[in-house]
């Protein structure tokens, strides 16, 4: 959604640059954003409530109900189903015992402190691969091969699709491929993206008039575009109890190094000229050298889990051996429950009694 409103927000500004002049410009993509806001604040109050706040305000039944909806067409004697809906229901009672979690504990708890590393770093590491200084300084930096502003707002637009498209194919493989290649392989792609379009910027400048150039540099910026990705990680390795903090920490992370990226960019480019992006060059690489040492793969995890993956996984993932792979609670739980033929309400007595 964010690359589908990142098309009609590119296309609306070319639409708008090359039709009006001044103030127009500028004050009717501003103002149509007040649309999809108003939409949105409409439609958030039909959202349903989340299964795991149902199972908190102790509607057993309503959860279930959530959870197989989401996950078996409302079958709720389905076996991951009921699986899920136990380690929720102990999750939850874990977490009200422990209902305050303070920003300390994000510290001191060795998984919390993980998570949160890993959430910082990938937000900080998001920024600088280049990508805001190409969304803000898009005109400036196509400037320095040759192109003039109404092309590189035209470029700029077709570069969203362009994402877009990435993005929906990340959505159709990333739960087959995993989290670690695709975070990995991508920064090494926009990594190769940079190298390139740096020696271009260098060896044909604006005087030059090299087409072939201009063009490289503009397919370049495409193929960035399509590698990039983020958010995958962060929005689902914290439990319910530290996920607002973990999150808001990383989101925050995410904007100093956005506000620092910002700031810089124009200076970097005036005083340096091409040597400026050798400096993503290298944060693409070691981008992917820093994910490939400390990130483990979370593809297919039950968020309940994360906390046993977080705290057993080494923190030098390379060292743990190849063939020894996470395999989730869930499952291996759900297929005991087929093999034994329970029903959701023996499931759920079954799992009072463990309780007790």
């Amino acid at each position: 959604m964010l690359g589908i409103g990142g098309v009609c927000g590119s296309w609306i500004s070319y639409g708008t640059y090359v039709s009006f002049s001044e103030n127009r410009q500028w004050r009717i993509p501003l103002g149509i954003q007040i649309v999809p806001a108003a939409l949105l604040s409409s439609l958030i109050f039909l959202f349903p409530e989340s299964s795991r706040w149902l199972i908190s305000q102790g509607q057993l039944e309503k959860g279930l109900q959530t959870l197989a909806r989401l996950h078996a067409n409302g079958n709720t004697s389905d076996p991951w189903v009921l699986v899920e809906f136990e380690q929720i229901r102990a999750q939850v009672a874990e977490e009200k015992e422990h209902s305050q979690v303070k920003f300390s504990q994000l510290i001191t708890d060795k998984s919390n402190f993980r998570r949160l590393l890993l959430t910082c770093a990938m937000q900080a590491a998001t920024q600088m691969t280049g990508v805001s200084a190409i969304q803000y300084y898009s005109v400036t930096i196509f400037k320095q091969i040759g192109t003039d502003g109404t092309d590189t707002l035209r470029y700029q637009a077709i570069n969203s699709i362009i994402g877009l498209i990435g993005e929906f194919l990340l959505m159709m493989v990333v739960d087959k491929i995993g989290r670690r290649k695709l975070v990995v392989g991508g920064n090494l792609a926009m990594c190769l993206t940079y190298v390139i379009n740096t020696i271009l910027l260098a060896q044909f400048p604006p005087e030059v008039h090299n087409t072939g150039a201009h063009w490289g540099f503009i397919i370049m910026t495409w193929v960035y575009n399509f590698c990039f990705a983020t958010w995958m990680i962060p929005a689902e390795i914290f439990d319910t109890a530290t996920r607002a903090k973990g999150v808001a920490l990383g989101c925050m992370v995410s904007f100093a190094f956005n506000t620092m990226i910002g700031q810089v960019t124009p200076i970097g480019m005036e005083n340096s000229g091409s040597r400026f992006y050798i400096l993503f060059v290298v944060c693409n690489f070691t981008n992917a050298v820093f994910f490939w040492a400390m990130l483990p793969e979370t593809k297919q995890l039950p968020l309940e889990e994360m906390k046993n993956l977080f705290t057993e996984s080494p923190w030098f993932i390379p060292n743990s051996p190849k063939s020894q792979h996470l395999v989730s609670e869930t499952r291996i739980r759900a297929q005991q429950i087929e093999d034994k033929g329970l029903d959701s309400g023996t499931a759920m007595t079954e799992h009072d009694e463990v309780t007790v």
